[in-house]
């Protein structure tokens, strides 16, 4: 459930008064230390001891709301820059992720469909996307480098994506899309539970520039096999780095001028080399740590009306950003920033809880006690008869630290309703999670977690029914188990 502030009364009674307390003082306390005037607060200087106080807070403060805007676009890019160095995908390749070790890298993805993962620079000119059919056999979309949604991509197929300032061919038999930015990616799912069926449909996933309509050279797909990747955000100045690098390569939107006048001052320039001096290196290593506290607090404990599922259960709806990342009369940010800290993509298809269409994702952080999860206790969610999915339902784990699939020495970090589970008499199933193993059947039914690391819970709908629409059916709580 949404967290919401304690009264503000007394914050505000204390503001209102401070100005007339503070006219004759030459110093004035506040929360980043005493500020030191020639005079009063209101008819001296401040003294150059506090401009470099002023300004350094100023730039701080700054760099700390630019990291919690950047989340979408750092995330991607370092998504991207691991599919090429670490797993080698070139320009157009597919990557192909099936097991659970090729999916340790990803954050939030889920434990149970296949995904085929291109990654398209357009800046040197158009792409092709040919997706195979029949309808239904692949579910997914493109999105640009602000993780907003670009198209649907749940239909068999030609498509052509333009970058930005580039003309919009029309071929026929072929469907044109703009990009807003040069960098963008395909996430497609197969949705198929036969191996040979996504075998083919992976082979006919045909990626390619448009200059070679003529004569097609598919750049095919790689398999992690192996390779150790994490495309969760980089940390310190990393961060900033790798920003930089992105906003080098992409326009600069209406919307976003005032966050680019903000990181002037700290190095960040279209068109200029990033070389940060000691002091902006040092102003920048610590926004990215409270930034990113600043981003788990309003991960974890949202405060965002989009996330309410009901007063009654810890649940809440995951995706809080809508698909295009505005509202009436603002932009989404916390809600953005909620999102794609944990997570990546959204699209219309990743709001079933308001569609009945696709997919709904329900997140909690928290037991049935308001506690946080925790990987040395045992619990047990129990999934009650008849969920409402047309497709299956399933249960993920994720690593707080990482937001990536749970680790532990058994591989498994989901259960869901395409597995050979053990029901109860009604019809309900119960998940285990915690680090003691059950015994019996139930052991079927278990996501092994580990003691001394936090996680956190996905459960997925995949095609909801009205059942879920109408709250009919209710998911309860995360219980910690009995002793007996």
């Amino acid at each position: 459930m949404p967290f919401r502030p304690s009264s503000l009364v007394p914050c505000l009674a204390l503001i209102v008064a401070l100005p007339s307390a503070t006219i004759a003082q030459t110093t004035v306390d506040t929360r980043i230390g005493p500020l030191r005037f020639t005079h009063g607060f209101q008819t001296g200087y401040p003294t150059e001891e506090t401009i470099v106080k002023l300004y350094d807070e100023m730039d701080f403060q700054r760099a700390v709301q630019a990291y919690l805007w950047a989340l979408p676009l750092v995330s991607m890019a370092k998504w991207r820059l691991v599919h090429a160095e670490d797993l080698g995908a070139e320009n157009g390749q597919i990557v192909y992720i099936e097991s659970y070790a090729d999916r340790i890298g990803g954050l939030t993805y889920n434990a149970t469909t296949p995904y085929v993962l291109p990654f398209l620079d357009l800046a040197d000119g158009p792409w092709v996307a040919e997706l195979p059919g029949p309808d239904g056999s692949v579910r997914g979309a493109a999105h640009d480098m602000w993780q907003i949604g670009i198209t649907s991509l749940t239909e068999p197929g030609k498509y052509i994506f333009v970058g930005p300032g580039q003309e919009v061919p029309e071929i026929e038999g072929f469907t044109s899309f703009a990009s807003p930015t040069n960098g963008m990616l395909l996430g497609i799912r197969l949705m198929s539970e036969d191996a040979e069926e996504r075998a083919r449909l992976l082979n006919e996933v045909r990626i390619y520039p448009l200059s070679e309509i003529d004569d097609p050279q598919p750049r095919g797909f790689v398999r992690p096999e192996g390779k150790v990747w994490m495309a969760a955000q980089p940390v310190g100045l990393e961060y900033w780095e790798l920003l930089n690098d992105t906003i080098q390569r992409e326009p600069v939107f209406e919307r976003d001028r005032f966050f680019m006048a903000m990181l002037k001052p700290l190095g960040i320039e279209k068109g200029a080399p990033f070389d940060p001096d000691w002091r902006q290196q040092r102003i920048l290593m610590e926004a990215a740590i409270v930034g990113e506290a600043m981003a788990k607090a309003n991960d974890f404990a949202k405060r965002v009306e989009t996330s309410h599922y009901r007063d009654d259960v810890q649940w809440e709806f995951a995706t809080t950003a809508n698909p295009d990342q505005r509202d009436e009369h603002y932009d989404h940010l916390d809600e953005r920033a909620a999102w794609f800290y944990e997570a990546v993509t959204n699209d219309p298809a990743m709001h079933g809880h308001r569609t009945g269409e696709g997919q709904v994702y329900l997140a909690t952080y928290r037991d049935a006690d308001g506690d946080w999860l925790d990987g040395g206790t045992d619990y047990i969610l129990r999934v009650p008869a008849d969920a409402p999915a047309e497709a299956f339902w399933s249960v993920t784990l994720y690593e707080v630290s990482t937001r990536t699939l749970i680790q532990n020495a058994f591989e498994i970090a989901d259960r869901s309703s395409r597995m050979e589970l053990a029901n109860n008499d009604d019809g309900s199933v119960d998940i285990y999670m915690g680090p003691t193993e059950p015994e019996g059947a139930a052991r079927q039914n278990w996501i092994p977690t580990e003691a001394g690391r936090a996680w956190f819970p996905y459960f997925r709908l995949y095609s909801p029914k009205q059942a879920f629409l109408d709250q009919t059916w209710v998911l309860p709580d995360i219980e910690k188990a009995s002793d007996d």
